[in-house]
């Protein structure tokens, strides 16, 4: 019976590990790129804001599910 046990119980923890490593894992951080033309700093200020708080009504929140990198073109819509 001893022999039996030991098999049983290597056999059961060999199947509970994934389930434990897989438990241990965190959130996935997502990271969304943002390239901008807009020239003027208000209207750039207020279009952030809008998007980033239409992705907290979906359930995105920055710094804890999503990364938004921003970068500016410089007003300059044309690739050199």
């Amino acid at each position: 019976m001893r022999r039996r046990d030991f098999i049983k119980s290597i056999v059961g923890a060999g199947m509970a590990w994934p389930v434990a490593a897989r438990a241990q894992q965190g959130e996935r951080m997502r990271r969304i790129g943002v390239l901008s033309s807009v020239a003027e700093e208000a209207e750039s200020k207020a279009l952030q804001a809008v998007f980033r708080q239409a992705l907290e009504q979906l359930g995105w929140t920055d710094g804890r599910n999503v990364q938004v990198d921003t970068r500016f073109g410089q007003g300059d819509a044309v690739a050199a």
